[in-house]
């Protein structure tokens, strides 16, 4: 039995397709057990009602539990769904659940990035938990992620549809900052390779595609994939801060926050060949994995 936090969102669906398609019995924690009967109907997931910020909701949790993988994170705060209590509490909280279960092997969902020193607050509270996961005692594995694209991802489909329904392609300060966008499918395929692969325990891998962009370069990717011809337009990064406080005063879900801001002004690339060689993991072409879901 594999547990898994986060099972509803954009990975974590891919990740419980893809270890049912390999024979392994899938349970969720959901916080809205009605809202999550989908992953039931369409790939056989157990349902736990639970939530990861509340330690008392999760016991029982990790009964038969042999693998737990902790995805939940948040890239915009809202309410309770804070950083720190997200991505550090709720790591402490899913960690101590699998302790006390007798769960022994744990993978954890970072972000490329994630370092004690870090700009954005975001990647603070990232290594903080993988902080909290390297002190467990578990036998761990840490995966970190650049960008994630696929038919459901809020990256690539957010900008698609401001290139849509914008007469222009804003891009925020001068669009030389680099990414490594990396499938759905080739992360999930790491994920579930590892719940059998002793040797990656103890290591922590980066997740990155097989070509590095400039987000100018991804944009007109992007655009000519959606048949668009939206001129580029640079917003320079104080209007862009400006503009992301209003919005997070006035939007409970602004399109971009001050802190990811922070995070565009530096580079989002790795080093995949661990994860190659350990995971026999053959990279997506970000040009071809997009061209269906962005049209």
């Amino acid at each position: 039995m594999i547990l898994i936090t986060g099972a509803t969102g954009f990975v974590g669906r891919e990740i419980a397709k893809q270890a049912r398609e390999q024979g392994f019995a899938v349970r969720a924690v959901v916080r809205e057990p009605n809202r999550a009967r989908w992953l039931e109907r369409e790939f056989g997931v157990e349902l736990f009602h639970g939530n990861i910020l509340n330690p008392d909701s999760l016991s029982g949790s990790m009964k038969d539990v042999k693998c737990g993988i902790h995805l939940v994170g948040v890239i915009r705060e809202r309410l309770e769904q804070t950083f720190e209590r997200v991505h550090v509490d709720g790591t402490r909280n899913i960690v101590e659940a699998a302790k006390k279960g007798g769960v022994k092997r744990f993978l954890h969902m970072s972000a490329l990035g994630a370092r004690a020193d870090g700009r954005s607050r975001y990647h603070k509270t990232k290594w903080e938990a993988e902080e909290i996961v390297r002190g467990s005692g578990l036998s761990w594995t840490i995966f970190r992620p650049s960008v994630i694209f696929g038919k459901r991802d809020e990256f690539v489909n957010d900008l698609a549809r401001v290139i849509r329904l914008a007469p222009f392609a804003p891009v925020i300060g001068d669009g030389e900052n680099k990414l490594q966008p990396v499938a759905v499918e080739d992360v999930a395929h790491c994920f579930v390779a590892a719940v059998k692969s002793d040797a990656s325990i103890g290591q922590a891998y980066e997740l990155v595609g097989p070509k590095v962009f400039t987000m100018n370069e991804l944009m007109r990717v992007l655009r000519g994939a959606m048949g668009k011809r939206r001129k580029l337009i640079h917003v320079p990064l104080p209007i862009a801060r400006a503009q992301a406080f209003v919005l997070e005063a006035l939007m409970s879900r602004p399109p971009f926050t001050r802190d990811q801001l922070l995070m565009l002004q530096e580079d989002n690339t790795g080093d995949a060949s661990m994860a190659e060689k350990m995971f026999a993991v053959k990279w997506s072409e970000f040009e071809k994995g997009i061209a269906d879901s962005v049209r």
